[in-house]
């Protein structure tokens, strides 16, 4: 077979071509960079054909890229820079506005002049062409932080992640340390916000949510892979997810410092639970109840009520047997995890007031126990309401108000005398329950609040009938009560 020869008049005429590109280039720029104004270039290029603009675009956009590498530091530097915008400017005019590359890099040379707003629109002429065009997403990323817009930023950011994780994680690392941080903690902080509007119900995440988690979880530890918070952060997500055997294996990096942090051992916890192993689950979950509520309240969203509901009763189980031996410490996160899987039912927040109250936690009983008395009102029988009115009153005499101790306590004296005064018998006991109320009485009446005065005597009697101050009390009432004063 015969081969045709190249003809050199044709290799000649692109050379001698190529090389006229150059001169007019050059003669161009020369003027553009005398003038200032870049807009005459359409008008004059539009003379120009297809082929030589083409030269003219490839020309001056490695041109511009050899003055950026030789670019030097200082006021010089921003001469240099300003030259290469120029050169990019003519490609991209030259190129008819359809140059990505040429784009990208005059918005690196507006953003190193500080004009973050005029790069930005050379970023968005290239997202408008190519949607996902990694470089570009991350690109807007730095501009946004620049401007002080962390949310678009990490919007940009989850973008380019979703697209092409492999390109998008060098661009990250590419960055200053300062921009970088800023970058992976508002990755942090995103994913942690949308794993908190997880439904109560224990339902996976949607497939679009699980793929953009997914996707920052993996950039965060290829990023910095000596972060624990990232791999429990993926641990979740995997969770979430409903992939609890993936979520184990990453799970393994966050509890291997000794001993393991409570978060890690939460989430151990939890896919413990998820196989079956409730006691386990339980031991593990509670550290985080008395430390990190908020946490602890987020991993409980992850499971299906059956499992809360199981866990609830595991938990004050084993609260009870702590404290039946004499270990109020040690019950306390039992308790708290009860109290918060289960929602909050009365009987597991009568079981952690009982523990506050002998860890002498006296306030924080005392919020147990008004919650008790405020939403199970009407779902619980008198003698048990009886008895959380006596508590109340005694968590109330500790915490040093008589006032409200025996309003307390006589409240459950109306309800159900008898309850209440073997109640009291046993604790303050007779003889100091019916000193409160005397006591009680004086005040109100040298304040000459009789109808409280006569309340706390005859509820002090009903405490004990035979007690001989009590009985003078009510007869100094009668006596000084005004006609009017009806007092029973």
């Amino acid at each position: 077979m015969l081969q045709r020869r190249p003809d050199p008049g044709a290799r000649g005429a692109r050379g001698r071509r190529s090389q006229a590109a150059e001169r007019d280039s050059a003669a161009l720029v020369k003027k553009v960079v005398q003038s200032g104004d870049t807009a005459c270039l359409q008008l004059t290029l539009n003379v120009f054909r297809h082929e030589d603009r083409q030269l003219l675009r490839g020309h001056c956009h490695a041109r511009a890229l050899a003055i950026l590498r030789a670019q030097p530091d200082g006021a010089e530097g921003e001469a240099h820079t300003r030259e290469a915008i120029t050169y990019l400017s003519l490609a991209i005019f030259a190129a008819g506005g359809q140059a990505g590359e040429s784009l990208l890099t005059r918005a690196r040379c507006y953003g190193l002049l500080g004009r973050s707003r005029t790069a930005m629109f050379d970023l968005d002429s290239v997202l408008r062409a190519e949607p996902g065009n990694v470089r570009a997403l991350c690109g807007c990323a730095l501009l946004h932080l620049a401007l002080d817009r962390q949310k678009e930023a990490v919007d940009d950011i989850l973008s380019a992640l979703k697209h092409d994780p492999q390109t998008a994680i060098p661009e990250i690392c590419s960055l200053k340390p300062q921009a970088q941080a800023l970058i992976t903690r508002g990755l942090s902080l995103r994913c942690r916000a949308l794993l908190s509007q997880l439904p109560d119900t224990g339902a996976p995440l949607s497939d679009g949510a699980i793929q953009g988690l997914l996707a920052a979880g993996e950039a965060l530890i290829q990023i910095d892979g000596g972060q624990p918070s990232w791999h429990l952060l993926l641990a979740d997500v995997l969770t979430a997810a409903g992939s609890y055997e993936e979520a184990g294996a990453r799970l393994q990096e966050a509890l291997r410092p000794t001993p393991p942090s409570e978060a890690a051992r939460a989430r151990r916890g939890l896919l413990s639970l998820k196989k079956g192993d409730v006691p386990a689950a339980a031991r593990d979950l509670q550290c985080l109840a008395e430390t990190d509520a908020g946490d602890l309240g987020f991993l409980l969203r992850l499971l299906e009520a059956s499992e809360r509901q199981s866990l609830a009763q595991t938990a004050a189980q084993e609260a009870g047997t702590l404290l039946s031996s004499g270990q109020p410490w040690q019950a306390l996160g039992y308790c708290s995890l009860a109290v918060l899987a289960s929602g909050g039912r009365a009987g597991h927040l009568r079981l952690r007031a009982t523990c506050l109250a002998e860890l002498q936690e006296f306030g924080r009983a005392l919020g147990d126990l008004d919650r008790v008395l405020r939403e199970d009102a009407g779902d619980c029988d008198l003698l048990t309401r009886v008895e959380d009115l006596c508590s109340r009153g005694r968590l109330l005499l500790s915490l040093g108000d008589e006032a409200g101790a025996t309003g307390a306590l006589a409240q459950a004296l109306r309800l159900a005398p008898t309850a209440a005064q073997s109640s009291l018998w046993e604790q303050p006991g007779r003889a100091r329950a019916a000193r409160i109320f005397l006591c009680q009485g004086q005040r109100c009446l040298q304040e000459q609040r009789y109808t409280e005065a006569w309340t706390a005597a005859e509820s002090g009697l009903l405490v004990d009938p035979e007690h001989g101050g009590l009985k003078r009390l009510k007869a100094r009432i009668r006596r000084e009560a005004t006609s009017g004063c009806r007092l029973h």
